[in-house]
């Protein structure tokens, strides 16, 4: 439900901050760099759904910026529209078609052609 969503979100901003708190907090101490060190951990083993969704999140990200830095690099103009529609999409899928795509794009419109996203 909408409201669920909420929820989880507000929680993960509360717990964002309450981290970026801790540090400030903790200053140059030695519990700063224990604190440090912890927030460093590997978290692959969290399984949970909010865990889940946030790792895929990273991969779209990169995976995202992985594109724009092909285009950018084969000197394919990406309009302001395209790099949003890129960097919002979040279906792996798709981007990592968009991805194969930017090989032999090209205009940024060759990597649309067809595409389906969320």
């Amino acid at each position: 439900s909408p409201g669920r969503h909420l929820k989880s979100l507000e929680d993960e901003e509360n717990a964002q901050i309450f981290a970026e708190l801790t540090e400030l907090g903790l200053g140059d101490s030695q519990g700063a760099e224990i604190w440090r060190h912890l927030m460093t951990v590997p978290t692959s083993f969290f399984r949970s759904k909010t865990s889940q969704r946030l790792r895929t999140e990273a991969r779209a990200e990169n995976r995202a910026e992985d594109i724009l830095r092909l285009l950018d690099r084969r000197s394919i103009d990406v309009t302001p529209e395209a790099r949003d529609r890129i960097t919002n999409c979040h279906d792996l899928d798709v981007l990592g078609d968009w991805l194969d795509r930017t090989l032999t794009a090209t205009v940024v419109d060759d990597l649309f052609d067809d595409a389906v996203e969320d």
